[in-house]
């Protein structure tokens, strides 16, 4: 990884992932962009890997574009700008291909580029001090960025999506485990412990049924109905039928005990 910018270390089936600016708020620079962005799309293709924590070091979870970096931003040409744009839109996008459950562990300021990965994970937790913002309007831009007008409206409704996205207010982690921006509140020193609780949880589907759950999760937001969406569940449970890792779940419900999968399967 660029300049220890981002720390990934795998403990068993999860792969805990640290933006690791620390002293800038884990703001994104090109290297940390970089880094994520690789990090993402070489997932697509691991079977060690069955859940990635997602946490920023320090008081802030990312504190969206470094804009000391970007200084120049505005100096480039139509290509420059669209490469850099198409750079960071790029890490949203593989997150969502990767197979992967990430949840997002948010503590402090999610702003910016970094609210909008905190919406490209599938499950966000919030400490206490969690704050959420499309900060992008503030600062002479659009706040339809990164995806977040494609998320925001399709978790919270379009009328306090488009109250946010508007504004560029802060929404803090009260208000928004009560819209459903993220699952729930816990204290920082109780975080990890929640999140270990749901990766064993989630560690105890299949793997190839953790897999294509949140593939239909994700193409079920985009559906044209419910006829469409029926059919590719039912195109996963019978390839999850098949799968080889099925009998063993089955029989570790039965037995009331925890499921011993094959690595490979998936």
């Amino acid at each position: 990884m660029s300049e220890d910018s981002l720390l990934v270390e795998r403990e068993g089936e999860v792969l805990w992932v640290t933006l690791n600016r620390p002293d800038r708020l884990n703001a994104l620079n090109r290297a940390l962009v970089d880094d994520l962005r690789q990090l993402f799309r070489d997932l697509h293709h691991r079977r060690d890997v069955r859940v990635v924590a997602l946490r920023g070091a320090g008081r802030a979870f990312c504190a969206g574009l470094d804009l000391k970096e970007e200084a120049s931003y505005s100096n480039r040409d139509v290509s420059g700008l669209l490469d850099s744009q198409r750079n960071i839109a790029e890490v949203v996008i593989a997150m969502r291909r990767c197979p992967q459950p990430i949840v997002a562990m948010v503590q402090g300021a999610a702003s910016g580029g970094g609210f909008a990965i905190a919406l490209g994970s599938d499950v966000r937790l919030a400490t206490p001090d969690a704050i959420f913002n499309a900060a992008f309007i503030k600062l002479g831009l659009s706040a339809c960025d990164i995806g977040v007008s494609y998320f925001l409206p399709r978790m919270i409704g379009s009328s306090v999506a488009s109250e946010l996205l508007l504004t560029g207010d802060f929404i803090g982690a009260e208000r928004a485990v009560q819209l459903g921006l993220v699952s729930r509140v816990v204290d920082a020193d109780d975080l990890e412990r929640q999140a270990r609780a749901m990766f064993d949880s989630m560690l105890a589907a299949t793997p190839v049924g953790l897999r294509l759950t949140k593939e239909s999760l994700n193409y079920s937001v985009d559906a044209q109905g419910l006829e469409a969406v029926i059919a590719m569940e039912d195109r996963n449970q019978v390839l999850c039928v098949k799968d080889n890792n099925f009998d063993e779940g089955i029989n570790a419900f039965l037995e009331k005990r925890r499921p011993v999968y094959a690595t490979r399967a998936g």
